[in-house]
């Protein structure tokens, strides 16, 4: 008989590729996905530690499964509770302190060993923590014959490509919880996403904490480029578009620029954080470049690609943030123009160096300053999509939609298309009028017969 997994994915894509691996690497032990908790016989958690009060979210959470846990134990079933992601990392011990109910706790890179684990909690009765760096890859580890279909499968996949960041950005525990950089293999990426595009994949999202600084090495052993290994997976057969995400504006190389206009495959989007208009809040956050370079590095962007939809992120009320500070931020964000953004409250983060500084903001302050952050991006982001409204654009369909007889799917730029059409066109792409818009998505209607990838041409126009 099956066992029954459950996977909750908390924060950003990564751990929705990552929820998706460790759900393969427990298939050989013959755990399918369920979409709920209360019938598991695991329930993995995969975490975050980006986003405020990310830990005690955790912990609530894992209060819950204790009681459901102890539940299935009187009905005689034994469920099994482990921790992954980026909290488990930085709290390993903590997490078995507070919660004595998880039985594993392991971090972002550890996830290959999650067979080894479970053998070790049905010997010893559970308290398994494995938080080390190992010099293994656990890319290297993963089962490569089928792929669960779990978060993030489909149209529209994910793919890793790179981990880890050697940026050491003052308010950011990504090099504590994910390591330094490392990137894969092109070959192995290649041929991911081949298994993916069998799968019913027609677009990649590659993935990275800081992916434009990917560097891994071509069967020859040579250092590839973000910019050649896309033009290399522009050439998988059945795979039409190609995003990424997040880069840093630092690692924006004249040939990833060039992608932009060169390669068909990659779509005209592009997530830049930026984190702050004020040079004296960059250079404490340690980003390394100015709020001028990124506004020539945009420059540059809409040289080679000028209908380039733009996204970021912005961190408010980082600790010594000024009035004057915030007005140098609305000012970059009325000067560039964004369509998509994330704002975000400054939290403290432990272990960081910006937890330890003096003059933090006021939370009261940094929710006014926020609030006029966001009302400047939710009215750049409404005006882009409403400048959609009359056109004609590729639309790849991706699930059906909450209405009967409409489908889902998103455009080049990014927003989702709601649009009456039938079942058997998700996964195809096809060319659809903008009639509607708003601030999240657009409504549309089928202009002409399916076109493929190659027809981009009018997202250009």
């Amino acid at each position: 008989m099956p066992k029954r997994l459950y996977v909750k994915t908390y924060g950003c894509q990564m751990n929705v590729y990552d929820s998706a691996r460790m759900a393969e690497a427990l298939a050989p032990l013959g755990y399918v996905p369920v979409a709920e908790p209360d019938t598991a016989d695991m329930v993995i958690l995969n975490t975050c530690h980006i986003r405020e009060k990310a830990a005690e979210k955790v912990y609530s959470e894992l209060g819950r499964l204790a009681r459901l846990k102890r539940g299935r134990a009187a009905e005689g079933h034994r469920l099994m509770i482990a921790v992954s992601g980026c909290v488990a990392q930085a709290e390993g011990e903590e997490v078995m302190r507070r919660a004595p109910s998880v039985d594993m706790v392991l971090g972002p890179q550890a996830y290959h060993r999650l067979p080894e684990m479970v053998a070790k909690v049905v010997r010893n009765s559970g308290g398994v923590i494995e938080t080390e760096f190992p010099p293994e890859s656990k890319f290297d580890h993963l089962p490569e014959e089928t792929l669960v279909d779990i978060d993030g499968r489909g149209v529209s996949s994910f793919l890793t490509i790179q981990e880890g960041c050697d940026r050491f950005c003052t308010f950011c525990v990504v090099p504590y919880t994910r390591g330094a950089e490392s990137s894969r293999p092109v070959g192995a990426i290649e041929a991911e996403a081949r298994r993916l595009v069998a799968l019913g994949a027609r677009e990649l999202t590659l993935l990275g904490q800081n992916v434009n600084a990917y560097h891994g090495l071509d069967e020859a052993g040579t250092a590839t480029s973000l910019a050649d290994l896309m033009r290399r997976l522009a050439d998988v057969d059945g795979l039409w578009r190609l995003r990424y995400m997040t880069s840093h504006p630092l690692d924006m190389t004249d040939d990833l620029i060039a992608a932009h206009r060169d390669n068909d495959a990659v779509m005209p989007f592009l997530h830049l954080p930026v984190q702050s208009g004020s040079d004296r809040i960059l250079d404490a956050m340690n980003r390394r470049h100015s709020a001028d370079d990124y506004r020539r590095l945009i420059d540059r962007m809409r040289a080679a690609r000028p209908d380039i939809a733009l996204s970021s992120d912005f961190i408010i009320g980082y600790p010594g943030e000024t009035e004057k500070d915030l007005a140098a931020t609305l000012a970059l964000i009325d000067e560039i123009g964004f369509a998509q953004a994330y704002s975000f409250n400054y939290s403290p983060r432990p272990g960081t160096p910006a937890a330890m500084l003096p003059n933090q903001v006021p939370d009261a302050v940094k929710r006014d300053r926020l609030a006029q952050v966001n009302a400047k991006l939710n009215a750049q982001m409404l005006a882009f999509n409403r400048a959609l409204e009359g056109r004609r654009m590729a639309v790849l369909f991706e699930r059906p939609g909450r209405r009967a007889g409409h489908l889902v799917g998103r455009t080049p730029y990014g927003p989702w298309a709601h649009v009456e059409a039938p079942g058997a066109m998700i996964g195809a792409v096809a060319e659809v009028e903008i009639e509607n818009a708003a601030l999240n998505s657009l409504t549309g209607r089928l202009a002409a017969k399916t076109v493929m990838a190659a027809h981009y041409a009018d997202a250009r126009a």
